[in-house]
């Protein structure tokens, strides 16, 4: 076969797996705005959205971190102690990627 009928082969399963799981996230998000517009928001629910952040952050970082070994741990610990320090995403993700950069240079696994 050529490129140009190989463009004609369409697999219909790969656009139907794609389209339900765009349609379950937009349910999910939806789902999230309409259940949240008719909760009252006392201050204990106020007390947890303002710590979701934070453990979505921690969620996402700590099996990074795991998982990354040594390297990892100095690279995430670089870039929390400049990001406290100078409030500056930029510098924080760039003292991180150096603190890797050198890490791994210097022969740690």
């Amino acid at each position: 076969m050529t490129g140009a009928t190989d463009l004609l082969a369409v697999d219909w399963g790969v656009y139907g797996a794609i389209a339900a799981m765009a349609a379950a996230t937009y349910a999910m998000r939806a789902g999230g705005f309409w259940i949240m517009g008719r909760l009252p928001l006392t201050a204990r629910v106020q007390r947890m959205l303002a710590a979701l952040p934070g453990s979505i952050v921690a969620a996402t970082v700590l099996p990074l971190v795991v998982n990354g070994g040594p390297v990892a741990a100095l690279a995430v610990g670089a870039g929390g102690a400049v990001m406290m320090a100078t409030r500056n995403d930029f510098l924080a993700v760039a003292a991180g990627m150096g603190v890797a950069a050198l890490a791994r240079a210097g022969g740690l696994p």
